[in-house]
C-alpha cells in the first residue's frame, strides 16, 4: 500500500500549538480508500466471528486459546503489517495499521495479548536488534510460530523503570550476561517464547536483553488475578543466574533507557487506537439498549438525560477517533520522509515515532479517558443490567480501567506532554518565543498579530487560535520563573497538569475543527449540519474546560498583585459564543436512535 505523498508543510511534534495546519491536508476517516476499508472488514469480521463467541473461554484463560488465536490471525497476515517486506511482513502503511489496531479494539483481552506481541513485544528487535536477531526472530514472531512479551515493570519501579533492580554480569569468559531479579506485569508472560527484559548492567548500566523461554534459571510465576482483562496471561518471572549469551544483548549497553522509551511512544498510540475501537462498539451497545429498555411505557433513548449520554459517548469518541488519524498521518509522513533522506525501514518508523512522542502521549490519555467516560455512562444507561455479570457491560467496564495505567500512567503521560514542549523550546527546536511576545503585546497594546479569519468556521477557528494564546501566555511565563529560580516545574505537578491539560484540550478542538472543514468542501453527501453540532458543542465545552485549567494555573503560580492582569487576558481568550448544546446533542443522539449504533 502506497505512503501518503509527503508536504514539505509537515509540522514537526508540538509544532500544532504554534503553527497553523492545513486541514485540506489532514487525513480524516472519510478519506479511507477501498483497501483500507477492506482490511477494515478483515479484521472485523475476524473479531466477530473467531473472537467474540469465545469471550467466555478466553476469560477462564484457556490453556493455549489466545496463542491459536494469534497464529489464526496471523494467517491472514495480520501479524506483520507492520513490519518488513523481506522478513516477512506485509508494510502496509500507518493509517492502515492503525485501522487494525482500531478494530481489534472490541475483542477485549484479546486486543492485549495482540498489542503487547506486536507492539512492544517485536519493536525493540526491529528497532534496536541486529540483523542476526531479526533474521532469527522476527519472521516466527510474524508468523506466529513464537509469541513476544515486554519486562520492564518491577515491584519497586513501575514509572520510574531506569531504578530497576535487576542486575546483569558479564561472566568472566565474555560469553554471557548472568541476570537476577524480577519483573511483573508482564502480558503474555504465560505463553511467550521470547521476553525483551531490561537490567542493570555493572549495577548502573539500565541495558535491554532477548531472554528465550526455556532458558535455565528463568520462571514464571502464577497467573495475576485481576480486576479486568482476565482473559490476557500476566505472570511475574523470576530470573535466578540465568545466561544470557551476548549476542542476545539488545542494542547498547547503558542504552536500555532508549529501547524502553521510544517502543513505549509506539505502544502508546497503539492502546489509544484500541480504545478507540472498544469505545465505539460500548457506543453502539448503549443505543441499542436504550431503545429497546422501555420505562413509563417509553424506550429510554427519548428521555433527555439518556440522550445526553448518547450524544456524549459520540462526540468523544469521533474527536479521539479524529486525533488518532490526524497523528497516524504526522507519523506516517514522518516515515516517508525519514526513508527519502536515506534511513533505512527500522530507523525511520523509529524516528517518526520518537518526533511525536508528545502527540503519542495525548492519544493514550484521550483514548482510554474516552473509553472509561464511555462504559462508564453505558452502565448507567443499562442501570441495573449494566452490574450484572450476566452481559458484557460489567466486563467492560472493568476491562477499561487498566487502559489509564498501562504504557504509562495518564498522570505520567502528562509530564511527558510538558517535558517534550518545554525540552523542545530550550534546544531551539519549538519558537515558544516569538508567540508569546505577540501575544504579550495584544494584551498590552490590544494589536492582535493573528489572522482574521472569515467564513462559516470564523468563530471556530478564533476561538482554537485563542487557546494557544492562553496556553502561550501561562507557558511563558512558568518557563520564565522556572528559569530564574522562581518556580521548580518539577515538583510543581498540578501546574504540569492543568497546561497539559490545556496543550490536549487544544489539540482535540483543532484536530475537530480540521475534520469539520474539511468534511464541509470534500464531502457533500454528509450531513454537514450534524457535524457542525459536534464540534461547536465541542468548542462551548473546552472554552469552558480551558478557562477552569487556565484559572487554576493562575491562582497556583502566578503573583496576586498579577493575577487581575492574566485572568482579564484569559476573559478575552474565551469569548466563544454560546451554543445551545441541548439541541446539538438532541440532533447527534437522533441519528444514533435512528440508526441504531455509533453512525459518525
Amino acid at each position: 500500500m502506497s505512503a501518503t505523498v509527503v508536504s514539505s508543510k509537515v509540522l514537526k511534534g508540538g509544532e500544532f500549538l504554534i503553527k497553523e495546519s492545513n486541514y485540506q491536508e489532514m487525513f480524516i476517516p472519510e478519506d479511507f480508500n477501498e483497501e483500507q476499508l477492506m482490511v477494515k472488514g478483515t479484521v472485523k469480521s475476524f473479531v466477530e466471528q473467531e473472537i467474540i463467541p469465545l469471550t467466555e473461554r478466553i476469560e477462564k484463560l484457556e490453556e493455549g486459546l489466545i496463542p491459536q488465536i494469534l497464529e489464526n490471525f496471523a494467517q491472514l497476515g495480520l501479524l506483520g503489517t507492520h513490519m518488513p517486506e523481506e522478513l516477512g511482513g506485509s508494510n502496509l502503511d500507518y493509517i492502515t495499521n492503525t485501522l487494525i489496531g482500531e478494530e481489534v479494539g472490541p475483542s477485549g483481552s484479546f486486543s492485549v495479548s495482540y498489542n503487547a506481541h506486536t507492539g512492544i513485544g517485536m519493536l525493540p528487535i526491529l528497532y534496536y536488534g541486529t540483523e542476526a536477531q531479526k533474521l532469527k526472530y522476527l519472521p516466527k514472531l510474524i508468523t506466529g510460530e513464537l509469541k513476544s512479551s515486554y519486562c520492564l515493570t518491577e515491584p519497586s519501579s513501575g514509572s520510574d523503570a531506569l531504578s530497576a533492580k535487576s542486575t546483569a554480569i558479564l561472566n568472566a569468559e565474555g560469553t554471557h550476561y548472568i541476570l537476577n531479579g524480577q519483573k511483573m506485569w508482564i502480558t503474555n508472560a504465560g505463553f511467550a517464547d521470547i521476553f525483551t527484559v531490561f537490567a542493570q548492567v555493572d549495577g548502573d548500566k539500565f541495558t535491554g536483553f532477548i531472554l528465550e523461554k526455556g532458558m535455565e534459571g528463568f520462571t514464571l510465576g502464577a497467573e495475576e488475578k485481576k480486576l479486568g482483562i482476565k482473559g490476557s496471561s500476566t505472570r511475574q518471572i523470576f530470573m535466578e543466574n540465568v545466561k544470557v549469551p551476548v549476542e542476545n544483548l539488545l542494542g547498547e549497553v547503558g542504552k536500555g533507557h532508549l529501547i524502553a522509551f521510544n517502543v513505549l511512544n509506539t505502544g502508546r498510540f497503539k492502546l489509544g487506537a484500541s480504545c478507540l475501537g472498544g469505545s465505539k462498539k460500548v457506543a453502539s451497545t448503549s443505543v441499542q439498549y436504550a431503545k429497546e429498555r422501555e420505562q413509563f411505557k417509553k424506550p429510554i433513548a427519548s428521555f433527555g438525560a439518556i440522550q445526553y449520554k448518547l450524544a456524549e459517548q459520540a462526540i468523544r469518541c469521533f474527536v479521539t477517533e479524529t486525533a488518532i488519524y490526524r497523528t497516524a498521518q504526522l507519523i506516517q509522513d514522518a516515515e516517508a520522509e525519514n526513508k527519502i533522506t536515506g534511513q533505512d525501514f527500522a530507523k525511520s518508523k523509529l524516528m517518526a515515532a520518537e518526533e511525536y512522542a508528545l502527540e503519542c502521549s495525548i492519544i493514550k490519555i484521550i483514548g482510554s479517558e474516552t473509553l472509561d467516560y464511555v462504559v462508564d455512562e453505558a452502565v448507567q444507561i443499562y442501570g441495573g443490567m449494566g452490574y450484572s455479570e450476566e452481559g458484557n457491560v460489567a466486563r467492560a467496564y472493568r476491562d477499561s480501567r487498566i487502559n489509564r495505567i498501562f504504557e504509562g500512567t495518564n498522570e505520567i503521560n502528562r509530564m511527558v506532554i510538558l517535558s517534550s514542549i518545554l525540552k523542545s523550546a530550550m534546544k531551539g527546536e519549538l519558537d515558544l518565543m516569538t508567540p508569546g511576545i505577540a501575544v504579550q503585546n495584544e494584551l498590552m497594546n490590544g494589536v492582535s498579530s493573528s489572522e482574521v479569519f472569515t467564513g462559516q468556521y470564523a468563530a471556530e477557528q478564533t476561538a482554537v487560535a485563542n487557546f494557544k494564546k492562553i496556553l502561550i501566555m501561562l507557558l511563558g511565563t512558568a518557563a520564565q520563573q522556572a528559569m530564574g529560580g522562581k518556580l521548580d516545574l518539577k515538583s510543581e505537578q498540578e501546574i504540569l497538569m492543568n497546561l497539559s491539560d490545556i496543550i490536549i484540550e487544544i489539540f482535540n478542538a483543532e484536530s475537530t475543527m480540521m475534520r469539520v472543514m474539511k468534511i464541509s468542501e470534500q464531502h457533500p453527501s454528509k450531513d454537514i449540519e450534524l457535524y457542525n453540532a459536534i464540534l461547536r458543542t465541542l468548542i462551548h465545552d473546552v472554552t469552558g474546560e480551558v478557562s477552569r485549567h487556565a484559572t487554576d494555573a493562575i491562582a497556583s503560580f502566578i503573583a496576586p498583585e498579577m493575577q487581575a492582569g492574566f485572568i482579564s487576558g484569559l476573559r478575552k481568550f474565551t469569548k466563544y459564543p454560546l451554543q445551545n448544546i441541548k439541541e446539538n446533542r438532541r440532533k447527534i443522539a437522533a441519528l444514533l436512535i435512528a440508526e441504531g449504533e455509533y453512525a459518525l
